[in-house]
């Protein structure tokens, strides 16, 4: 019996981040290269996975990239990927969900929950059946051992414990 699979559309889809810097102003980043599938007809009840390459990482400075990539933090040359694998969704209304899983960065896995819209089915001029989601949550980066920081004589640190998660998610299903 064959399964329905839904595989990221990855013009339409985007994941990006926020964590705050002197804890006064929000740098953006984004991550531009991941794969992400629905393993089911209903995306209530398939199996969702995530698969993030870390060295995609973007911010629009090549030394915070740099430095985001070092063993500082993500440390890519020991662990290149990112991963979610959802392990429950709860529905909230007709349009927007719970979705918790587990997030693993750095070798770590930690449970999170994620805010999730889902935009409704659609078929494209070309045919193909689409679905979309627009993802949000907050995480604690010490929870995956990315505790690089520096205190501020003026007190405060330089980066945020807390980041800030978004993702426009759009689905194409496989024949």
């Amino acid at each position: 019996m064959s399964t329905t699979k839904w595989i990221t559309d990855p013009a339409h889809s985007e994941i990006l981040f926020k964590v705050k810097h002197l804890m006064i102003t929000n740098v953006k980043g984004e991550f531009r290269n991941f794969e992400a599938s629905i393993d089911g007809e209903n995306f209530e009840t398939a199996p969702i996975n995530l698969t993030i390459q870390a060295d995609s990482i973007f911010t629009n400075n090549n030394d915070r990239d740099n430095h985001l990539k070092s063993a500082d933090f993500f440390d890519v040359e020991k662990f290149n990927e990112i991963n979610f694998k959802g392990t429950s969704i709860k529905k909230v209304d007709d349009n927007n969900f719970k979705l918790t899983g587990d997030l693993t960065m750095k070798g770590i896995a930690q449970p999170v929950t994620l805010d999730v819209e889902y935009g409704g089915p659609m078929t494209d001029p070309y045919g193909n059946q689409k679905i979309g989601f627009s993802v949000n949550g907050k995480i604690k980066r010490s929870d995956w051992g990315l505790t690089w920081n520096t205190a501020l004589e003026t007190g405060g640190v330089m980066v945020s414990e807390e980041v800030r998660i978004s993702a426009e998610m759009q689905f194409t299903k496989q024949a």
